[in-house]
């Protein structure tokens, strides 16, 4: 996560880490939230996609980009490999979120929608790259992706060195799917 921290650097937001005096009386603890919200795109995805395309090869950044996703990582994708002038594509579903369609496809994406659901999409994924060639930036299961994420954590554990337990809000299990968001690695 370290080596992550050096590589996206400069190119994401330090979120601010607040507190909030309501819950940690509801809880009887200090109780601190993590603002991702103000990040690039607004969610932490960012964090994984700019490491992530910052360690492909020249080769696969010619091929464009290709990444799954119902939205955050979607749109995550799309601005980071529009600041890397990168062609990028992006398999959604139908159903997704109109906004984020319409966020991901802002940022110079394209988007392809043939997909029913979650499961269709991610088949029709691997139809894409097989046809494409495109380089894969995988929402979760990557652990380049996965050590930007946790820059998070290394945030949190500055920001608030006392913190015993983190609870992470879970969609697709991003952030939280791996030690080397939260753990040793």
């Amino acid at each position: 996560m370290l080596a992550a921290r050096e590589t996206i650097a400069g190119r994401v937001h330090r979120t601010p880490t607040l507190t909030s005096a309501s819950l940690g009386r509801e809880l009887g603890v200090p109780v601190y939230l993590k603002a991702e919200l103000f990040q690039r795109t607004g969610s932490f995805k960012p964090r994984g996609v700019l490491n992530k395309l910052a360690s492909l090869s020249a080769e696969e950044k010619a091929r464009g980009v290709i990444g799954i996703s119902a939205g955050n990582h979607a749109q995550a994708l799309a601005w980071g490999a529009s600041v890397e002038g990168l062609d990028a594509l992006l398999v959604m579903w139908q159903g997704a979120s109109a906004a984020k369609i319409a966020a991901t496809r802002g940022y110079g994406a394209q988007v392809d929608l043939e997909a029913s659901g979650p499961g269709d999409a991610f088949d029709r994924l691997s139809e894409l790259l097989i046809e494409t060639g495109r380089t894969l930036v995988h929402p979760f299961d990557d652990p380049v992706v996965l050590a930007g994420a946790g820059t998070v954590g290394l945030e949190i554990e500055e920001d608030a060195a006392d913190t015993d337990a983190i609870v992470v809000a879970v969609g697709g299990g991003g952030r939280i799917g791996s030690p080397h968001v939260f753990g040793a690695a």
